[in-house]
């Protein structure tokens, strides 16, 4: 495994057995809707910090393995083409895009529960991986169906997209998913444009 993605494993890893140890820290540190809420007594909403610290946090051990796995899966390849210093730019893009987008949403339709998890980062990571390596397959969990990864990328980003307008799944962060997505490929286009996509 690469060393940054190795690193942001770890960190996750870390992280997530001090939630084990100290289940309040996520309190402060997951992504709150703008506003405040009270709990446990306590007034909390949102903080600047929180656009990066919610994607350390995860709600349980099948959350942090999928989203482990995914890093592991796509971060590594993509780290390999970047270099480590545009990959770890390019992955808190992705979490800062993709915390960005659930603020947005959730301040449209009044959501007051915070948002926690790597996904934002590494579904930018997948859209990163479609583009370089379009022709490789991947196969989905549920059905267990083989595809292209560009494939892939434009059938999960649909399913993401349905599932958020619809409601469906109550409890996942869809369009934070989304906005991963989207800052990922804004990224790279100002990368293409600029030259500077590559190491």
């Amino acid at each position: 495994m690469p060393p940054v993605t190795l690193a942001l494993v770890t960190v996750n890893v870390g992280v997530f057995l001090l939630q084990q140890a100290a289940p309040g820290i996520v309190i402060p540190f997951a992504l709150w809707p703008f506003g405040s809420a009270r709990v446990g007594g306590s007034e909390v909403g949102f903080q600047v910090w929180q656009l990066v610290t919610y994607a350390f946090l995860h709600g349980g051990l099948l959350h942090l393995a999928f989203n482990m796995f995914a890093l592991y899966m796509f971060g590594g390849p993509i780290e390999q083409v970047f270099g480590g210093r545009r990959y770890l730019i390019y992955y808190f893009v992705c979490v800062v895009s993709a915390a960005l987008a659930q603020l947005a949403v959730s301040a449209m339709i009044g959501t007051v529960y915070p948002a926690i998890g790597a996904s934002g980062g590494v579904f930018g990571l997948l859209l990163a991986y479609a583009i370089y390596f379009p022709r490789n397959r991947i196969m989905l969990l549920f059905p267990p169906i083989p595809m292209q990864a560009r494939t892939f990328v434009i059938v999960y980003a649909v399913l993401e997209l349905f599932f958020g307008v619809t409601g469906t799944e109550e409890g996942v962060a869809h369009f934070a998913h989304l906005g991963g997505l989207v800052g990922g490929f804004i990224m790279l286009q100002l990368w293409r444009s600029t030259g500077g996509w590559r190491r």
